[in-house]
């Protein structure tokens, strides 16, 4: 690949039609034939690059930030108003969370961790089968963050599976490594039952459904039984498995595995990597680190639980950061309401001293603007708040 030097030192490309054909082909794919330094068309303005020691192999000079931890086991238990407020309270100053207790088994977590890891291992070859740039497609291996329109690549290769309705979708899935449809499956169907019982932990917060201290719904019906009738829309909604894979990089101090970035459905639920710190919030006006905690969930609120909760939950800038020694994976399972669904502000969070803040959206609103803008803050979002 072609370089030159400008005058202040950076390399400017000279990307022949072939050489940014290469790029498409993944990060992955360019290690593999070895390089020494971060191509041109991966590093960032100054003004939005990392603020990375290369020489720490802690990777972020940032600071650390203790998450709000919820306890699953509390919400099924006597202590679920206590830990309502607490979930409240996360998302309206976080927007994220740590999920501990989940009640989802070791075998399970691991044998997604394990097939992700194998699936970025195998040949080339083998994964460009499912490469595809249509952002409607139920498989898509690909990279970056939206590889049709930006910019600027980021240190990242994905493999996006649409899981709903799972036995239509299942056969599209790859076929290698041979135990990878079964472990996502597994995956996917134990997340599906954590984000529907999670919405009801949100929807009771938000005062949608009526509840007393002890549980009780009006004197008459438990939480758990009315909570069930109002998140029938959620459980025949969207769900998408995504595997991340940021090989280590030689220059991390340069360039990003994702750049800011707010999710747009309900809510995320990720499995960080145990051994690599690489994500990171905007909280306070600042960059800080995610540090994974073992056997949990890091949750977060998603563009679409904003609007419908009109303001009062906030999604919130995060992205993740790259490093020199060793490659990281990341399985996110993203929830919403089915793709043809519209997303609007819940009418029983709208009054007279809190008005509606959004437009009605859905997700072919979402495919568009980002087909049509470099996605790198939460300009999706802000299109849709009424002024």
């Amino acid at each position: 690949m072609g370089f030159a030097i400008d005058e202040d030192g950076s390399r400017e490309n000279e990307m022949t039609m072939s050489e940014s054909g290469e790029y498409h082909k993944g990060v992955k794919y360019l290690c593999g034939n070895g390089i020494a330094k971060v191509p041109a068309m991966y590093i960032l303005p100054v003004s939005e690059r990392p603020d990375i020691d290369p020489r720490n192999i802690n990777i972020a000079s940032n600071h650390s930030i203790n998450l709000p931890i919820i306890d699953f086991a509390q919400l099924q238990g006597t202590n679920r108003s206590q830990t309502i407020v607490s979930l409240a309270k996360a998302c309206q100053e976080y927007g994220f969370f740590q999920l501990i207790n989940h009640g989802i088994e070791v075998d399970c977590i691991d044998g997604i961790r394990d097939v992700s890891k194998k699936f970025f291992g195998l040949p080339y070859e083998e994964r460009s089968k499912y490469m595809s740039r249509d952002m409607h497609s139920p498989v898509r291996y690909g990279t970056s963050f939206n590889q049709n329109n930006d910019k600027v690549f980021c240190w990242r290769d994905f493999l996006k599976l649409s899981c709903h309705p799972l036995s239509e979708v299942l056969p599209s899935w790859p076929s290698s490594p041979p135990e990878l449809r079964q472990a996502v499956a597994n995956f996917s169907m134990n997340t599906k039952s954590l984000y529907l019982k999670l919405m009801e932990a949100m929807l009771e917060s938000l005062g949608l459904i009526e509840t007393t201290a002890n549980g009780i719904n009006n004197g008459k019906e438990s939480s758990s039984s009315s909570s069930s009738s109002s998140t029938m829309e959620f459980e025949d909604g969207s769900q998408l498995i995504v595997m991340n894979c940021y090989p280590s990089c030689p220059e991390p101090e340069l360039t990003l595995g994702i750049p800011p970035h707010s999710d747009y459905g309900f809510l995320t639920l990720l499995l960080q990597d145990q051994q690599v710190q690489g994500l990171q919030i905007q909280h306070q006006q600042e960059w800080v680190n995610v540090e994974p905690l073992p056997n949990s969930f890091i949750v977060n609120v998603g563009d679409h639980l904003e609007i419908f909760s009109n303001g009062r939950y906030k999604s919130v800038l995060h992205r993740v950061v790259v490093n020199s020694y060793k490659s990281r994976i990341s399985v996110a399972s993203l929830h919403s309401l089915p793709f043809d669904a519209v997303v609007r502000p819940s009418p029983k969070l709208i009054d007279i001293s809190n008005p509606r803040r959004y437009k009605d959206t859905d997700f072919s609103n979402f495919l568009h603007y980002i087909a049509s803008r470099e996605h790198n803050t939460k300009n999706f979002l802000d299109s849709r708040k009424l002024t």
